[in-house]
Formats: structure tokens, sequence, C-alpha cells
């Protein structure tokens, strides 16, 4: 398939719900935009603790990830954070390592964005190009 990059919108939901109540300036929202690798076979996403820090996020919990290799590690989670890429948005946490951003699945089933392999690139979904649609059982 080839290395599927994209552009993300990463921003501190605590600072926008402060903005909202008047707490903060729209300049204080802490956001950063960062190239991200689409990583189609990790469940959870990944951000470096660098920039965690940058968006001024805290660890939220501990857990145990499993890698490619089959190692398992305890790894540290941060805070629910805003993922924009496109037009489409998502609340999700993400585990603290290595010096990437990698965009995982829970991601992209929450945005309802396919990887195109021909174009090496997200796409919206063709059955729902007008917003996700998250199926409830």
């Amino acid at each position: 398939m080839g290395e599927v990059r994209t552009q993300v919108k990463l921003t501190n939901i605590v600072d926008m719900a402060l903005f909202k109540r008047g707490l903060l300036s729209r300049e204080q929202i802490r956001s950063i935009n960062t190239d991200a690798m689409v990583d189609t076979g990790a469940v959870r996403s990944v951000i470096p603790m660098k920039l965690m820090e940058s968006l001024g996020l805290n660890i939220n919990t501990e857990t145990i990830a499993e890698f490619a290799n089959g190692s398992k590690e305890n790894v540290n989670v941060c805070e629910p954070m805003l993922f924009e890429i496109g037009d489409r948005q998502t609340y999700d946490e993400a585990f603290i390592l290595g010096d990437e951003v990698l965009i995982g699945q829970t991601v992209l089933e929450k945005m309802d964005l396919l990887v195109d392999c021909s174009s090496q690139k997200l796409i919206p979904n063709p059955k729902h190009p007008e917003g996700p649609v998250l199926k409830i059982k």
C-alpha cells in the first residue's frame, strides 16, 4: 500500500471549553497543525511527549500496548484532544510514544475516513460524503 500521510490539527479541548465560557481568548487555545502518518495497523493514535506538552495536555492513564512485533509495554495515554482532518473532526485520546504523530483506526472510524491506496491519501467514505455516520447497535 505504501505510506499514507495527512495533515492533522490537534487542539486542547479544555482550552476550547474555557474559551466558550469566556475564560480564555481565542488566541489562547492551544492547537498544532502537523504532518501525521496514517497507520491502519494501529487501533489507537500516537503523539510524541513534546507535542502533548505543547498542547498543555496531561497524562490521563497508563495502559498496556502491543506492538507490531508482538512485544508489550506499559504506555501513557493523554487526555482527549480534538483531531481535525480536512472538514472532519473527533475527540480522542492518544498514546504518548515516539517522535511522530500516528493516526490510528479509532480516529479514522469516528471521522468515517478511508485510505485510498491508489492516491495514497485519506478520503471521506463515499457512502457518507456529507459527514460521518456512526452505527449504533
